[in-house]
């Protein structure tokens, strides 16, 4: 009777899992590879592997990760540029990405549908400073530049 050689000493074999559950960035999976015990070689080569069958591909996952981060709208701008160099991708690559999706979906037209879903009641000229304060922050952590907020909340069409 024969066994097969066991997932758990294959980089390859465990690399394709992890990707399987979810994409990830060539960083990412390199770090999670390193966790299980494999050697730099043997992760190397997994990686190789990977990148020839294309189930690794840093390009598509900045794209990807950006469109969810501004479809969901948890960021825009510098915060998706942030997000992106926490998870491995290039400086050069997250700007990139940045610029596809943003000419996709621009910042004006993601801030107006976040302030409809989250704020749909909200009135900046009849607002508080205390809540113009907490809308105008939660938008800036989001990553939206303060000129454009101020310049949909002044507008006030977003419902």
């Amino acid at each position: 009777m024969t066994r097969s050689k066991s997932n758990a000493s294959d980089p390859f074999a465990s690399a394709v899992r992890i990707l399987s559950g979810r994409d990830m960035s060539e960083a990412e999976l390199r770090q999670r590879l390193a966790r299980f015990g494999f050697s730099v070689a043997a992760i190397d080569q997994a990686i190789g592997k990977c990148l020839d069958y294309d189930y690794l591909n840093d390009r598509r996952y900045a794209l990807a990760r950006t469109r969810s981060l501004v479809r969901s709208g948890q960021g825009v701008g510098r915060k998706i540029l942030l997000d992106l160099k926490q998870r491995g991708i290039p400086e050069a690559l997250a700007h990139e990405a940045w610029e596809t999706v943003s000419a996709e979906l621009p910042p004006e037209t993601i801030l107006r549908e976040l302030l409809g879903r989250r704020f749909a009641d909200f009135d900046y000229t009849q607002a508080g400073d205390r809540e113009r304060r907490r809308v105008i922050g939660y938008l800036q952590r989001r990553g939206f530049p303060l000129e454009l907020i101020f310049a949909v909340l002044r507008d006030g069409d977003w419902s």
